[in-house]
């Protein structure tokens, strides 16, 4: 006796499966496209979907060679990055060359403002990872929502202006170290790239004094019309 596909008991449990997986399938996209959004137009950390991704496995390191020598204790480890790295310290300089510049009139630098600084704040992300101090943007962010707090910012810099002095706070840094990536091997120095976490309020200070050193240096035509890089818009 013939029977109709959808009559036979295997065929009804093969389709009744096949559409649980459909709908499986359906509701994993989209859950996974809400979480995407999400991500993206929320906290905007878009490393939170690394955990979704296989990770690549670097391959195996026996030593990194510096100088035909295996690196085979932290001190010798020390040794090769710092050597790679801050190569340029203390190397003897000629400023000379500054003086073949020709020099332009001197321009008036006025103590900053408190909208000078909310504005080099404003597009600083919370995500950033702090330095020494431990203190991120989120904190400095509702640190200078205090006006007694901001000023005080405020003088500290207009006090580095005059004295013509950087703490050396400022300059306290903590140093990470990563793989850079589609590396053949990793037996060397340069196959890795240093990360330099500073203290962010010097950073905050930093952005200040270069946003307005930017402004000056547009408004009076210091800047050469083929310099691109490092230049705002």
């Amino acid at each position: 006796m013939y029977q109709k596909p959808e009559q036979i008991p295997e065929y009804r449990a093969h389709r009744t499966l096949a559409k649980i997986k459909s709908n499986t399938h359906i509701a994993k996209r989209e859950f996974f496209d809400n979480k995407i959004f999400e991500i993206t137009s929320s906290n905007k950390r878009p490393w939170d979907l690394m955990n979704w991704v296989k990770r690549k496995t670097l391959p195996t390191i026996k030593s990194i060679l510096y100088e035909g020598q295996l690196c085979s204790t932290l001190a010798d480890l020390w040794h090769a990055l710092h050597s790679s790295y801050n190569s340029a310290k203390n190397r003897p300089i000629n400023p000379s060359f500054l003086n073949e510049i020709p020099q332009a009139d001197q321009i008036p630098w006025p103590p900053f403002s408190k909208q000078e600084f909310k504005d080099a704040i404003a597009k600083c992300s919370f995500s950033s990872t702090p330095g020494p101090d431990h203190i991120s943007w989120r904190h400095l962010k509702s640190i200078i929502t205090n006006n007694r707090c901001l000023l005080k910012i405020i003088q500290i810099t207009n006090t580095c202006i005059d004295l013509e002095f950087w703490p050396s706070h400022f300059k306290s840094s903590n140093m990470v170290v990563i793989p850079k990536p589609n590396k053949n091997n990793y037996n060397s120095p340069k196959s890795f790239c240093p990360i330099v976490l500073l203290n962010t309020m010097g950073k905050l200070i930093e952005k200040a004094i270069s946003n307005r050193l930017q402004f000056h240096l547009s408004a009076n035509d210091f800047l050469n019309s083929h310099q691109f890089r490092g230049i705002r818009q």
